[in-house]
């Protein structure tokens, strides 16, 4: 039926996304909606939203409702897709091995795994097998069809055919849920849904990755399962990609150049923190001195506060009830309970506190490189990327309502100038606004949004936003960097906090002489500077710019009768502020040549005996097949430009 014709009573009217309405007799279908509009929409649809509801294609509509058609271009789509894929995966398992339980198997970044309860360990063989079977259910294109049960006639079917966990999930569910299981062939599993309409719909853009170990509902004390990952993807050029970025990303893995370019190392008596080797060291320290550099040539003062400190603050600030599981503590003699720091914010405020500040002191730009403290799962840790003991390039600003407007616009032009000195040209900003659980009223809340909003949009940058995943006491704007293969990494926050003030009587004296109270602005640009260096080091697979390696550049003699030159221009070199190493070792040049690119160093000079006539310098840069000879001193000009400090 079209948009022109009489509505019956009895009819249901749909409204599209385009702005146009069809009628159509009851019942109808989301599949029927697909196929009035055309064949190509009914042989690409997955899914359907109706009234801002996801629902299966073949489930009926109700009543007049706004509606869109669900493909694999969508994200609701391609997250549909993963979800069949788990589902698949589980179905498979099953087929080929009977006696496995089946627990859970959630849609994750990229992917999807699914959990398994077995007494034998799946092994990458296994891994071929099942791929191949679930190629097979999707050649079979098989009905999925949605079945809603009774509570205790689910929990007695799975019982029955021995998957003790799916029966634990339905007992746990609360009471008033409705039950729903998914058929598709042989194969039954608990899920809400929604579904493809078949097993043919999911196509064969998917691959099985690798194995791992996962306590059932992420509890040590439960029973270890084995987890299969996997990805899906609408079709094979884009999941040739996603396993090119995956090649890719195990290049750049920074906990292997980590440890071949000897920058620091992890051991199990100190989990989550971290060894800094002299060049790793160097490497932080060069951006340490870079951030703090900037920062005080944009106004901030640089504090330092105590790591430990009684729970009374952070009781106070609200942390406590908030963060009290991720926090270290101690008790001392006298029975008083010390955190150590996860975040610098309360301390902040405490130096805010001293002495009277008058509304001409506004803004204040307290800055700080934190050492923080979070108790992170074991499990959890990754390298660089998630420690237990890390510092934030943290800073705070105090100001008065307004100024926020202009601190926004001061420190997104900071951080977008920082990010491109690093090496990042592309960053998305994200608006994320209040959690389900959060400080302060609504009223705050509408008040902190309005104020950050209007900041950024007067900025002129654009921005999506992230709902509900504020901070608890304020929204925040989360900037999200792109890597030269695509990932993207969220760094930078900026919040607008009117809460952490009040909690902790902070004021200011305002131009009638009355106390008011200041706006916090939390900021950071890199987040934590070890997850960071992580980021720099993926995102270079190791081969920093000049000015950022912890070796410059490399001395190689060819022969020994280009020692001492070789030690003099090394001694150059150290004067002009480069950091150089020297090695005269008796060794082949091309030896050399390729032990020091492997540890990634920008620039070697090779010293032979044409360069020790001529005083002059061979210089092989990392990546390039040739090499270039130039006088020393103008060797030493161009290296001091090349490595010297953005800004400084």
């Amino acid at each position: 039926m079209t948009n022109a014709e009489p509505q019956d009573a009895q009819d249901i009217r749909i409204s599209l996304p385009d702005g146009s309405a069809r009628s159509y007799a009851r019942p109808v279908t989301g599949a029927t909606v697909a196929a009035s509009i055309g064949p190509g929409l009914a042989k690409a649809a997955l899914a359907i939203v109706v009234d801002g509801e996801l629902r299966d294609l073949k489930r009926e509509i109700e009543a007049d409702a706004a509606i869109s058609i669900v493909t694999a271009k969508d994200s609701e789509g391609l997250e549909l897709l993963r979800h069949d894929a788990a589902h698949v995966l589980a179905e498979a398992v099953k087929e080929l091995e009977p006696e496995t339980q089946v627990t859970i198997g959630p849609v994750i970044e990229n992917g999807f795994f699914y959990d398994f309860a077995r007494a034998e360990p799946f092994t990458p063989d296994d891994l071929e097998r099942i791929e191949t079977r679930m190629r097979e259910i999707v050649a079979r294109d098989e009905a999925i069809a949605r079945e809603v049960w009774d509570r205790d006639e689910a929990i007695a079917y799975f019982e029955s055919i021995g998957e003790a966990y799916k029966a634990e999930i339905i007992s746990d569910l609360p009471a008033g849920e409705v039950i729903t299981l998914y058929r598709q062939g042989e194969f039954l599993d608990l899920c809400r849904g929604p579904h493809l309409p078949s097993t043919g719909k999911l196509g064969t853009a998917f691959k099985l990755l690798k194995i791992a170990g996962a306590y059932w509902r992420g509890d040590s004390r439960n029973p270890m399962l084995q987890r299969i990952y996997g990805t899906s993807w609408p079709d094979a050029k884009a999941l040739e990609a996603y396993l090119h970025r995956l090649e890719e990303a195990e290049k750049r893995d920074h906990r292997r150049l980590g440890r071949e370019m000897g920058l620091y190392h992890f051991q199990e008596e100190a989990a989550g923190s971290i060894f800094w080797h002299d060049k790793g060291w160097t490497l932080y320290r060069t951006i340490e001195n870079y951030m703090r550099g900037r920062l005080q040539a944009a106004g901030y003062s640089e504090v330092k506060t105590p790591q430990l400190v009684d729970r009374v603050l952070w009781e106070e600030s609200g942390h406590w009830e908030k963060f009290r599981e991720h926090m270290f503590t101690t008790a001392t003699d006298e029975e008083r309970i010390l955190a150590l720091k996860p975040m610098n914010c309360p301390c902040h405020v405490q130096i805010f506190k001293q002495g009277i500040k008058s509304y001409r002191d506004l803004p204040h730009r307290m800055a700080e490189f934190g050492s923080c403290h979070r108790n992170e799962p074991s499990g959890a840790l990754h390298g660089l990327m998630r420690v237990r003991a890390f510092v934030q390039d943290d800073a705070h600003i105090f100001c008065t309502e307004d100024q926020v407007e202009d601190e926004t616009k001061i420190f997104c032009d900071l951080l977008a100038s920082i990010y491109k000195d690093l090496g990042f040209e592309e960053f998305i900003i994200k608006f994320a606004d209040r959690p389900p659980v959060r400080a302060g009223t609504d009223e705050t809340w509408d008040k902190a949004e309005a104020s950050l909003r209007g900041a950024l949009e007067s900025t002129g940058r654009p921005y999506e936003m992230n709902p509900g995943e504020g901070a608890f006491y304020g929204p925040k704007l989360e900037y999200v960097l792109r890597d030269a293969i695509g990932r993207e990494w969220q760094c930078g926050t900026f919040q607008v906090d009117f809460v952490l003030p009040e909690r902790l009587d902070a004021n200011y004296i305002d131009e009638a002489g009355d106390k008011r109270r200041p706006v916090m602005l939390h900021r950071a640009i890199l987040g934590s500077f070890e997850r960071f260096i992580g980021i720099l080091i993926e995102h270079y697979a190791g081969a920093m710019p000049l000015w950022l390696a912890p070796v410059q550049a490399i001395v190689a003699t060819i022969t020994n009768d280009g020692d001492d030159y070789a030690e003099e221009v090394a001694a150059v070199l150290k004067a002009a502020g480069l950091r150089v190493e020297l090695d005269r070792r008796n060794e082949k040049i091309g030896y050399k040549v390729r032990e020091h690119s492997h540890q990634k160093v920008p620039a070697i000079l090779a010293i032979g005996k044409r360069e020790v006539e001529e005083r002059t310098v061979a210089i092989r840069r990392l990546g390039a097949q040739g090499q270039e000879t130039l006088a020393l001193g103008e060797a030493v000009d161009r290296l001091r430009a090349e490595a010297a400090i953005p800004g400084a």
